[in-house]
């Protein structure tokens, strides 16, 4: 009814244009407007002045002649004020951009190699961008934002670049590895150094002390006793010790059998070859 009355409703974000006798009249902004067909006015059409996107996959080559597919996605809308320009220039608006598109990513990508396309992407991206904007911009369209969304190499170089990749990380988890045992190594090493060190100043201290528990044994004895010289002094220290040594054998359970000369005599005996052996040691030392 309001149509053949010549009222027309024009949408929010949205303007119509106004042809008379098939001549651009003006344009119409949202809300109802009064369009007389009878004096040969008519609505031509409307435009959306909403953001709009267009996903583009370009598919071309790096310089290092490896094929990949870019996806760019293009975001624009009409100018409100270049309606006119946007409704009339351009038959098919998406198939505009995409050939600016094609054009600017298929000049930008060859010159460079595979890694660096994927380093490079905002570059491409504001190389389409100003590309797009100058060119559309005469039709009534401003470009919002333009992204390389994906770089989608061959399969064949996906699965090369990881395999590259997992040799490179598995030969640095060896290094690694390696560093971490020479380490474990070293360490070993120097704590073996260390309590070998340890334990030879314990022993060099128990001899020592040994040492000076028989001299100052060998000198009470001597002033207590008057009469005994060191060697009668000696002689009683190794029986002594020979006892203590026949006691702990017994009383060891993994003992084995130990046959020795047992008497007073085989005491003096043995003190005889220990001291027979200290006189020859300190002979060939001299």
């Amino acid at each position: 009814m309001g149509q053949a009355l010549g009222c027309i409703q024009v949408g929010q974000s949205t303007v119509g244009i106004s042809e008379r006798f098939g001549k651009f009249e003006d344009i119409l902004e949202p809300g109802c407007h009064c369009v007389p067909w009878c004096l040969g006015s008519q609505l031509a059409g409307q435009l959306t002045l909403r953001v709009q996107q267009l996903d583009v996959r370009c598919e071309t080559k790096t310089k290092d002649n490896v094929f990949v597919t870019v996806v760019a996605s293009v975001q624009y809308r009409a100018l409100a004020e270049k309606a006119s320009d946007a409704f009339y220039k351009l038959s098919n608006t998406r198939e505009q951009i995409q050939a600016y598109v094609f054009d600017v990513i298929r000049a930008s990508v060859p010159k460079l190699e595979l890694d660096s396309s994927f380093e490079q992407k905002n570059d491409i991206a504001k190389a389409v961008e100003q590309e797009l904007e100058k060119a559309m911009s005469a039709y009534g369209y401003e470009i919002v934002q333009t992204l390389i969304v994906d770089i989608e190499p061959d399969v064949n170089v996906k699965r090369a670049m990881n395999e590259i990749n997992a040799a490179a990380r598995m030969r640095l988890a060896a290094n690694e590895k390696a560093e971490a045992e020479k380490i474990l190594q070293i360490k070993k090493a120097e704590g073996e150094a260390e309590s070998k060190y340890l334990a030879g100043l314990g022993i060099a201290r128990q001899r020592q002390a040994i040492v000076d528990g028989l001299r100052d044994s060998v000198l009470n004895f001597s002033e207590s006793v008057p009469g005994t010289t060191a060697k009668d002094v000696m002689d009683m220290v190794l029986v002594t010790q020979y006892f203590d040594t026949m006691r702990e054998i017994g009383a060891s359970s993994k003992a084995s059998s130990v046959f020795i000369p047992h008497g007073p005599g085989a005491v003096k005996d043995i003190a005889t070859q220990i001291r027979d052996g200290l006189l020859q040691a300190q002979t060939m030392e001299r």
